[in-house]
């Protein structure tokens, strides 16, 4: 809003600058996000003792009484990109029903009184940044007041700075490779972001620079995803294992990597001890994750937990299960295409451990059983939890969530999946699973809301066709009730799986025991995968990174797991060794040949991501805690840029590149078990092929 303009309910605006001597005003680039407020109030904030909200598009606050210092009653917005030396011009309009002094602070560059009075006024103030850092704060500083009031503020600017926020990024060495390692008997391929139109030389040296192989690129051209001008260097042939290989293009190198016969083994067993991390209600035992990582149990109130009122009038044991992502809540949607991912993962690979991961979840979502059959959605904080704030720590009450008909799916085709694969509770999910059924069936419109969204995802689904098929496809494999037969009417798209749809996994059902099913479903699923497949393989060869399922969304890493599991599938039922090449392709996206030159993996290779979004992986923010484990997959570049952080430093960037390793990048950088599921299904495939 632009103060001048409008009459306001305190009075008409007047204009008053105030300015510094020195450093002049400085123009350019802005830094802070909705100073208008015209999109309401994110991503600015108050103190808890500071109720805030927008009216006639200013942000308002109730500013108490019984504060000491500026600081106890705040106004600001964080995460405010700044550069050391530069100068920073703040300008705001605000007023306040009282005559006070307030303070305007710039972390680390100015901080002025400020004058207040019934009419609106228009302020500013430059100063010089002494940091260079991503995660500034801009603030109003009320605290101290005499006597309450209400204080409004509008048109807030900050700018300056010589980089463009979004600008200036580097992504290391042009030449682009898998960081972690190729296979022995795999493809073996290389990115090159090069200007010339026409092929260059190429070498691979191994440890101690001995030129192994030559060859002249594959000119690729433009690469729209990533903006890059792209070539494919192509050493496949060589077949002899070592360690710290590198690729020469002129006088660029290449990060060094492994060349082994097995080079998933290890990650298909981090990527499965993600989940023992992630596990609530148990401690974390040192023995099996080492001193770094082991805590107390986390949330053991959860034994018993009460509904939010108005919801139901009883309580539950939910007690286990895996916390979700980087938050501290549990979530049936997306813990049952975990679990179901992992109990996939053992008839496709044997593995007992993996069965016990599993189990763990699958008793946490039947406890989610409601008296009736319904399951409910979740349970969580009652409100967000900062950064970092470890699970035995945790001070929020939680509380159940309603039951939802998506929840109630989910729960019937994991336990019925369950019931086939997991000695020892078979019996008791089938009862789950076919009550579940029951239940979704005389309740087949109770939708989460999408706005119950705090202390908690809300994970909304209103379109629930899918799950209804993919649960009819567990069921009729589990009974051979032929009730459930009709009810399979969902295919596999070139679109895949997630949380939201799932009814790709009726397919992925009927192909992992077809003997189970009436041939003609047998053939039409096998037809659609390979269909399914041959697409990803083509849209690989295509891209000048490897990348099946360019897409670019939030957990766009999943989405290429999930295309890599589709592929291995293929793979299965054909042999065909197109399939395979592409899977292995797949994970050299995921581990560094990509656009930003970076593992999405932790621990595996020289540039891997370090800083997801997580609430006791929290290096970043508290140095005495440590950073994700080995093995934990960051969600990956994601147009969306939903978080301040991404708004801030990604503005304008290409599909491909709109990612940062930033805590604070929830859209960009969080982790998720049904991220990680994706990731450990072809680890374990690729270590057993």
């Amino acid at each position: 809003m632009t103060a001048g303009l409008r009459l306001t309910a305190i009075g008409l605006p007047v204009v008053l600058v105030l300015t510094l001597a020195a450093p002049a005003h400085a123009a350019g680039y802005e830094r802070v996000l909705n100073g208008s407020f015209d999109a309401g109030k994110t991503p600015w904030w108050s103190s808890g003792n500071t109720p805030s909200r927008v009216v006639d598009g200013r942000l308002c606050a109730d500013i108490p009484i019984g504060t000491i210092n500026p600081w106890n009653s705040m106004i600001g917005q964080n995460d405010v990109p700044l550069e050391a030396g530069q100068p920073y011009t703040l300008r705001f309009t605000a007023s306040a029903t009282k005559p006070v002094t307030i303070r305007a602070v710039v972390q680390s560059t100015l901080n002025k009184p400020v004058t207040l009075s019934a009419a609106p006024q228009t302020f500013e103030f430059t100063g010089s940044s002494t940091v260079s850092d991503i995660h500034q704060q801009v603030s109003l500083q009320m605290g101290g007041a005499a006597e309450p009031y209400t204080l409004c503020v509008d048109d807030v600017s900050l700018t300056g700075g010589a980089i463009p926020p979004g600008g200036g990024w580097t992504y290391g060495s042009p030449v682009r490779v898998n960081q972690h390692a190729y296979a022995v008997d795999g493809p073996k391929r290389a990115t090159i972001v090069h200007p010339s139109t026409e092929p260059v030389s190429w070498q691979l040296k191994d440890a101690s620079g001995q030129v192994v192989r030559s060859g002249r690129t594959e000119v690729r051209g433009d690469d729209a995803v990533s903006g890059d001008h792209v070539h494919i260097a192509d050493f496949s042939r060589y077949r002899l294992a070592g360690n710290g290989f590198m690729l020469f293009v002129g006088e660029e190198v290449s990060l060094p990597f492994d060349i082994t016969r097995d080079p998933y083994g290890q990650l298909s067993r981090d990527a499965l001890a993600y989940f023992y991390h992630n596990r609530s209600g148990t401690p974390i035992e040192p023995a099996r994750v080492g001193e770094a990582y082991a805590r107390p149990a986390g949330h053991l109130s959860d034994a018993s937990v009460p509904c939010l009122p108005g919801v139901c009038d009883y309580s539950l044991d939910v007690r286990g299960g895996w916390y979700d992502a980087g938050d501290h809540g549990k979530y049936v949607v997306n813990g049952a295409l975990a679990a179901w991912q992992l109990m996939d993962s053992y008839e496709q690979s044997p593995r007992p451990d993996v069965l016990d991961e599993a189990r763990w979840e699958v008793e946490f979502l039947m406890r989610m059983q409601a008296p009736n059959g319904m399951v409910h959605h979740k349970i969580h904080d009652l409100a967000w939890t900062p950064l970092p704030t470890l699970p035995h720590l945790d001070p929020q009450p939680r509380y159940l969530h309603g039951v939802s008909t998506a929840a109630t799916l989910n729960l019937a085709a994991a336990a019925a999946r369950c019931a086939r694969v997991i000695t020892g509770l078979a019996g008791q999910c089938r009862t789950s699973a076919e009550r579940a059924w029951q239940a979704a069936n005389e309740n087949p419109a109770v939708y989460a809301p999408r706005e119950d969204n705090v202390g908690g995802g809300p994970y909304d689904d209103t379109d629930v066709r899918d799950e209804f098929s993919w649960a009819a496809a567990e069921l009729y494999a589990l009974t051979g009730d032929r009730k459930y037969l009709g009810r399979i009417n969902t295919r596999l798209t070139s679109a895949g799986f997630s949380w939201k749809d799932t009814g790709a996994l009726a397919d992925l059902t009927i192909l992992r025991v077809p003997s189970l099913f009436p041939v003609a479903k047998v053939i039409t699923a096998r037809l659609r995968l390979l269909g399914v497949a041959n697409g990803y393989v083509k849209s690989l060869r295509e891209q000048g990174y490897p990348d099946p399922a360019p897409g670019y969304v939030w957990g766009s890493t999943s989405s290429t797991a999930n295309a890599a599991m589709i592929m291995a599938l293929a793979h299965e039922i054909t042999h065909h060794p197109k399939y395979r090449d592409a899977v292995l392709e797949s994970f050299d996206h995921l581990l560094g040949r990509n656009a930003v030159n970076r593992s999405f993996v932790t621990g595996y290779g020289e540039r891997d991501v370090r800083n997801q979004h997580h609430r006791h992986w929290a290096h970043q923010l508290d140095p005495k805690l440590p950073n994700p484990p080995a093995g934990a997959l960051a969600g990956g570049p994601n147009t969306g840029l939903q978080d301040p952080v991404a708004q801030q430093n990604l503005r304008g960037c290409k599909p491909a590149k709109c990612h940062i390793d930033d805590i604070g990048s929830w859209s960009t950088n969080e982790v998720a078990i049904n991220w990680n599921s994706a990731l450990a299904w072809v680890a374990a495939y690729a270590d057993s092929r």
